[in-house]
């Protein structure tokens, strides 16, 4: 669930990787925003330093600094957590994230695609999945992928409003209506 602060954030560093003059290539962005989110959240020493009114904004900003230096952050993203923190906001990170991501697929001209399938499905039937929505919506596609056991066979995908139903259970419903109606 996004809420306005957390997309205002996500808003604004989107703005300042998207500038001409950034140097941050978006997707790289995005990976770097993960891998710190990532960091964050599976460290709950370092979520208890960066939420504690105890210890000082001068040991928090030393802390994001070194983080960001081990792990390489470009600039723009070290600032961002930054002012995450300045601000006491570092517990709505993921939703941040999740926002950023939204933000720069937006821009990119990628839709988010939700696919739900009863076993993982192989690289090259995802391609094959991404390449019919995509040729059918006429965008780009991130899709997420999830195994559903619930589904008896083939697929289940939501893009937007709209959902794909290519699942054996859908079948066989379109079927029973078919059939209803003569």
């Amino acid at each position: 669930m996004e809420d306005a602060l957390s997309v205002h954030y996500a808003q604004a560093l989107a703005d300042a990787v998207f500038r001409a003059d950034s140097e941050l290539k978006p997707q790289d962005a995005v990976a770097q925003l993960q891998d710190a989110s990532a960091v964050i959240e599976n460290s709950k020493e370092l979520q208890a330093v960066l939420l504690s009114p105890a210890i000082s904004q001068t040991r928090k900003t030393a802390v994001v600094r070194k983080l960001a230096d081990a792990m390489k952050l470009h600039r723009l993203i070290r600032n961002f957590l930054l002012v995450v923190v300045r601000h006491r906001r570092i517990n709505e990170m993921e939703q941040m994230r999740c926002s950023f991501e939204a933000a720069v697929d937006e821009r990119t001209g990628y839709v988010p695609a939700d696919i739900r399938s009863a076993v993982e499905l192989k690289p090259d039937q995802r391609e094959r999945i991404e390449r019919a929505l995509g040729t059918k919506l006429g965008k780009f596609i991130r899709a997420h992928y999830h195994v559903d056991p619930d589904l008896l066979g083939g697929v289940l995908a939501r893009v937007a409003s709209r959902e794909y139903d290519a699942t054996l259970r859908g079948k066989l419903n379109t079927m029973r209506y078919r059939l209803a109606a003569r």
